[in-house]
């Protein structure tokens, strides 16, 4: 398993770890089989999306706050359950397919965490299995 060691810069962001993961399937040497990337934080996720117009996570984090408003009567008391929500929604893992020793993206996707609950110091894991 690797990790990537990941500084949020405010509330909400969306960052691209394509290159950090596309890295990881190279030095593991598997030519055929799948990349696991997960969050291991309950206020955040992990999504595939376009990574050519950074427009796009903008509109992604203004529709998420428009599904999971912050002024709902939230009873976690912690003040961060629009965030528990929001990362519920995205999901916390995706599986990606490794061919050829590198991974099946199409031209215009990107793999993002997704932070709702930030600036933080976060991780994420990244497993490459196969053959």
């Amino acid at each position: 398993m690797n990790t990537i060691e990941i500084r949020t810069r405010s509330r909400e962001d969306f960052v691209d770890l394509t290159a950090d993961i596309e890295r990881f399937v190279t030095a593991s040497g598997i030519t055929s089989g799948v990349c696991v990337v997960t969050a291991p934080h309950t206020t955040a996720g992990i999504t595939v999306n376009e990574n050519a117009d950074p427009d796009v996570r903008a509109d992604l984090a203004m529709a998420l706050r428009k599904i999971v408003p912050d002024t709902l009567p939230y009873t976690h008391g912690e003040g961060n359950s629009p965030a528990h929500a929001k990362a519920a929604l995205v999901g916390s893992s995706v599986t990606l397919i490794v061919e050829g020793g590198r991974l099946k993206l199409g031209t215009w996707q990107g793999v993002f965490f997704c932070e709702f609950d930030g600036p933080r110091a976060r991780q994420a894991w990244v497993q490459v299995l196969g053959r």
